[in-house]
């Protein structure tokens, strides 16, 4: 670990391995897209692998294809096998092996789906998945097995029938837009996707899910932030899991995308050898709140095939939750969640906070471990509420 990961402070990483590259091209997005580290030997004249990582990326062609943007691949520290976020996007020969209970679809959406792309497992909001690209892959990908184009199955979203179930649906109020990443779309047709959604009364807020700010900042540009904005009320949640992913080009994308009046929220996932510490959490909420953006969830790691090596016991998660409370702003607490194997969505998990619980009364532990009774409201006595209103018309 480095000692600047534990600091909330904003750094450049730019030019890093292409120092040669105009600035102008550097922050140019289609630029960042072409040159995408997505071979064995594009990666190999850039950083020194292990054999574990060599034998990874020979095997990621048959489970979830390996690309990782120009800006990302400088944040990764060359010289340490255990760099964080080269554990986030370097295959590694551990996700060859599957555990027993390790499952393909961990989130049961495929039995969710009334119509292909469109999952709806919570009663007042559905799940679109309008594209299974990204502009990088996490090693720990829930939809592996259908994003990237390399996967068990292929993405299939039938546009039009989605609409229609939308349209026909009136409990559903909320959509969230994720994939793969919607804000690798054009502007032009993110713009068709969000008007056609706007157009269905019922509908009453609409969220995009993205890592775009943190893999390719440069798409955050003042021209997509405009036609954001004409989509109110509009929700953003990114995801990131290491402060070193907050460098000085993310905070300013999300300055832009916060200034257009869209809250961020941030999804974290609890991984092993990346955020599995106190102190990086720590350090990770807080400059999520310097970027404006709220920490929403912490996940433990779906079972998803081959992912073992990055899994954490669940005490973990909430020894992190239980050192956040109470020891920095509540803003800055995310909430623990596990999402239940095959499908049955975010169950959240908190420390024990509740000592003891008797008829009317409950004895709770705060976050020093000093105890409180705290006892259920007594009703007012008919002869008080009398006495009360007898001294009241007495002086009338």
């Amino acid at each position: 670990m480095r000692a600047s990961d534990l600091e909330p402070t904003f750094i450049s990483h730019a030019p890093g391995h292409w120092p040669d590259v105009p600035q102008e091209l550097w922050n140019d997005p289609t630029w960042q897209l072409r040159h995408r580290i997505d071979s064995l030997e594009a990666l190999e004249s850039r950083i020194e692998l292990t054999d574990v990582e060599r034998a990874g990326v020979l095997l990621a062609g048959n489970k979830l294809a390996m690309s990782i943007t120009p800006h990302f691949l400088n944040l990764i520290d060359r010289d340490d096998p255990d760099c964080p976020i080269r554990r986030q996007m370097i295959p590694r020969l551990e996700e060859g092996w599957t555990a027993p209970e390790e499952l393909a679809d961990p989130c049961g959406e495929d039995s969710h789906m009334p119509v292909p792309g469109l999952v709806h497992r919570y009663p007042d909001r559905v799940l679109f998945l309008v594209t299974d690209r990204c502009a990088s892959y996490c090693r720990y990908c829930t939809r592996s097995r259908v994003v990237s184009g390399v996967g068990e199955q292929q993405l299939e979203t039938r546009w039009d029938a989605a609409f229609r179930y939308l349209e026909q649906t009136p409990q559903v109020r909320d959509v969230l837009l994720s994939g793969g990443d919607p804000l690798l779309f054009s502007d032009e047709r993110l713009d068709r996707i969000l008007t056609r959604l706007r157009a269905i009364p019922h509908l009453q807020f609409l969220r995009i899910g993205t890592r775009i700010p943190l893999f390719l900042p440069q798409r955050i540009t003042p021209q997509l932030c405009e036609m954001l904005r004409k989509h109110h009320p509009l929700f953003i949640s990114i995801h990131t899991n290491h402060p070193r992913e907050l460098t000085t080009e993310v905070r300013d994308a999300l300055g832009r995308l916060a200034d257009a009046g869209i809250p961020l929220g941030n999804q974290s996932v609890l991984l092993r050898g990346v955020n599995d510490s106190l102190e990086i959490q720590k350090t990770l909420v807080h400059k999520l709140l310097m970027c404006r953006v709220r920490p929403y969830y912490l996940y433990q790691c779906d079972l998803i095939n081959g992912s073992s090596h990055l899994r954490t016991p669940v005490a973990e998660g909430l020894d992190i939750i239980e050192g956040l409370r109470g020891h920095t702003t509540g803003y800055a607490v995310p909430q623990f969640v596990i999402d239940g194997p095959g499908g049955g969505g975010k169950i959240p998990l908190n420390p024990q906070y509740v000592v003891d619980a008797a008829p009317g009364s409950v004895t709770l532990r705060n976050f020093e471990g000093r105890t409180f009774d705290y006892p259920d409201p007594t009703p007012v006595p008919a002869t008080e509420l009398q006495r009360l209103r007898d001294s009241v018309m007495a002086g009338l």
